[in-house]
């Protein structure tokens, strides 16, 4: 973990320097808490992780490093929001959503098989004339903990 936390840290200084922001102590501790969920998290979690820190202090980190492209929001089928890292980030991938508790965790796919992903998506897509920049696939169903 930890040279994927320098190498996540020097990622996300860089992207808070370009949008003229500082990478303060309080958001270095958000990323070091995303690093360590190794999933997506909602502000409840990242409490659990941290006790001492708090909820609005949470959000508006949050909301800043969302706003420069460091986070993105992750929609669940539950109410809370889920944090994750931005796919230039953490890399492309999918989630798979628990339709029973609500966990919601990351999967990779091969290059191989997101290549055939694509492939079929274009042909699907090919006579509506929409043109694809991008894709995410969401999986639901029961996971370990709740089957």
């Amino acid at each position: 973990m930890g040279e994927r936390l320098a190498e996540t840290h020097e990622l996300v200084s860089a992207r808070l320097n370009e949008a003229g922001q500082l990478y303060t102590k309080g958001r270095r501790e958000l990323v070091e808490l995303l690093v360590r969920a190794a999933r997506p998290a909602t502000i409840p979690e990242m409490l659990e992780l941290r006790p001492r820190l708090t909820q609005s202090s949470l959000y508006r980190n949050m909301a800043d490093l969302e706003s420069v492209g460091v986070v993105r929001r992750v929609v669940g089928i539950d109410d809370p929001t889920r944090y994750e890292f931005s796919e230039d980030i953490i890399g492309h991938h999918h989630h798979t959503i628990c339709t029973v508790c609500g966990m919601v965790d990351d999967f990779f796919m091969p290059a191989a098989d997101e290549r055939s992903l694509e492939t079929s998506l274009d042909e699907a897509l090919g006579t509506s004339g929409f043109q694809p920049s991008t894709h995410r696939l969401d999986v639901f169903g029961t996971c370990p903990k709740c089957l």
